[in-house]
């Protein structure tokens, strides 16, 4: 069943929805006529909910903005094309007996008839639908609670993280860098300014983006899709061998500051109290002290995500080095970055 929100969004062009049986119903209308025939639906449709008694045509063609025409014929002509547009929507439009001799008759919209049910989801349901709606998020477009909330409600709630990867604008680059991939093909690119010509060894996803991992100048690299622009695929298939044992996911690093282009080697401390959390992400890396704080030496590729991970330990982490990194994580903190 069609609803407002979904005819008054109106981009032209389009095919299906709302605006698709508006195209099939009146032709090859433009942007400007397809806007003043929704809008006269919208009047229409508002005017018989608001009614409370059958209304005749006549009434409607003087009431409703939008069917003031010069002629019966006209007026009758687009009237009866609307009622069919909207019957077709699933909005059942009755015709009933003004009065009870039956003599006139008039159009009714019972809202019983037109609004959706309760459909009386489980939590389970309602769960499902919340992670599907997280996990569909094409063209930078996440479904926003509203449509949730008509159906009973959030069973979840969180902060709007991407469970999957977002494709957004660049669904034809993720394209292009796959094909490159799948047939071994050179691919060149722009990413951070500066012109690369890589080997493709495939794309994967990872904390809700694309990333490409490429041979560059025979060093493996990860590159996020979403970052990089002017992708043109080479011409020769089979122009490069995948080294024997390849794995993408372990070309991959885990932590997200190791995914970048910066070179820093950072030299951190954790306080006691929360050295065992650091511990257990970090591994081997970190070398407890007698005291009972922690430091590690970490290779940053991403300065950015490394002060954010820093942060997540709030004031139980310092940066000892190098000054460079130190006082960027002063600055973010002061709130001038």
């Amino acid at each position: 069943m069609a609803t407002f929100v979904e005819m008054r969004a109106v981009r032209c062009p389009a095919n299906s929805g709302a605006k698709g049986l508006v195209r099939r119903a009146y032709g090859a209308y433009s942007c400007y006529r397809m806007r003043r025939v929704l809008e006269r639906l919208l009047n229409l449709l508002a005017f018989l909910l608001t009614a409370d008694r059958p209304v005749t045509a006549e009434e409607i063609r003087i009431t409703v903005a939008g069917y003031a025409q010069d002629s019966d014929d006209a007026f009758h002509r687009m009237f009866e094309r609307d009622k069919d547009l909207l019957r077709r929507m699933g909005i059942p439009i009755e015709l009933r007996p003004t009065d009870g001799w039956e003599v006139e008759y008039g159009y009714v919209l019972r809202p019983d008839a037109y609004q959706l049910p309760d459909p009386d989801l489980s939590d389970e349901e309602r769960a499902a639908l919340w992670l599907a709606a997280q996990v569909v998020r094409l063209g930078g477009q996440p479904a926003g609670p509203e449509a949730l909330m008509k159906l009973g409600g959030l069973a979840m709630s969180g902060g709007g993280e991407p469970l999957a990867a977002e494709l957004g604008l660049g669904a034809e680059v993720l394209s292009a860098a796959y094909l490159a991939a799948t047939e071994r093909r050179m691919l060149s690119f722009t990413y951070r300014s500066r012109r690369r010509n890589v080997q493709p060894m495939g794309i994967l996803h990872q904390r809700g983006h694309w990333y490409l991992i490429a041979r560059d100048r025979e060093e493996m690299r990860a590159y996020r899709i979403d970052r990089a622009s002017k992708f043109a695929v080479g011409d020769s298939p089979r122009a490069f061998t995948r080294p024997p044992g390849f794995s993408l996911r372990d070309a991959l690093p885990v932590e997200p500051w190791a995914t970048g282009e910066e070179d820093i080697l950072a030299k951190v401390v954790f306080d006691a109290d929360t050295a065992w959390w650091a511990k257990r992400q970090l591994g081997a890396e970190a070398i407890e002290r007698p005291d009972g704080y922690l430091e590690a030496e970490l290779r940053v590729a991403n300065p950015d995500a490394f002060i954010g991970w820093i942060l997540s330990f709030e004031d139980k982490a310092e940066i000892l080095e190098p000054p460079q990194l130190r006082q960027a994580l002063i600055d973010r903190v002061r709130g001038r970055s």
